[in-house]
């Protein structure tokens, strides 16, 4: 696969741009991307950088991030602070994402989605109100393991890091959840199977093919 070396910036100018173009593949009236890829690599980031250029050519979008949709802690954390297979398989709440994120945007849809649910330093509900997406906006969602759970995506980016990058861009605190990321690549192929991918190893200078 060959890599054209690109700016952040320019990048989503680009996927911006891209997204004016896609058609909700359900005939729904919202269009559906996800930005996959550990925290290390940025993803909210690239999804903030998309939502301005959209902006600015006038389409509405929403950013939403998986860690607002944390398990609560007692279920989080059963099996320990440290846990990569809990990490991988048992700390989002996938059901409320489809529930609260993805229904709203489906063809019976009315646009009204929940931006966050669970505050994981509180532990406790964040009560955010809804926000209403226009017909014809954009849902960013961002987040690590996306492309494992048959998301109804229009168009999906995946930031890839080598294994050596994403174990110097992941503070040593975090280290233990790299087993979850190589078992991630392994089972689902996600720079295999994304629509875009993005290389992140320099954070200033990515490199991507779509």
């Amino acid at each position: 696969m060959r890599l054209e070396a690109i700016t952040w910036d320019r990048l989503g100018e680009q996927l911006a741009e891209r997204l004016l173009a896609v058609e909700p593949a359900d005939g729904g009236a919202w269009t559906r991307v996800a930005l996959d890829g550990a925290p290390a690599a940025g993803p909210g980031a690239l999804a903030e950088r998309i939502s301005e250029a959209l902006r600015v050519r006038g389409r509405p979008s929403l950013v939403v991030g998986t860690e607002g949709f944390l398990r609560p802690a007692s279920l989080r954390l059963e099996y320990g602070h440290r846990d990569a297979e809990s990490y991988y398989s048992g700390w989002y709440d996938i059901g409320a994402l489809w529930r609260e994120v993805f229904d709203p945007l489906g063809p019976e849809g009315n646009g009204r989605v929940l931006p966050d649910l669970w505050d994981p330093v509180t532990d406790r509900a964040t009560r955010s109100p809804y926000a209403r997406l226009p017909p014809g906006g954009v849902l960013l969602l961002h987040g690590p393991f996306l492309l494992r759970h048959w998301f109804p995506l229009d168009l999906s980016v995946h930031l890839v890091l080598t294994p050596g990058a994403l174990r110097r861009r992941t503070a040593e605190a975090e280290r233990w959840t790299l087993p979850a990321f190589e078992r991630y690549d392994d089972e689902t192929d996600p720079a295999g199977t994304a629509d875009v991918l993005v290389r992140a190893d320099d954070p200033r200078h990515p490199a991507w093919s779509g």
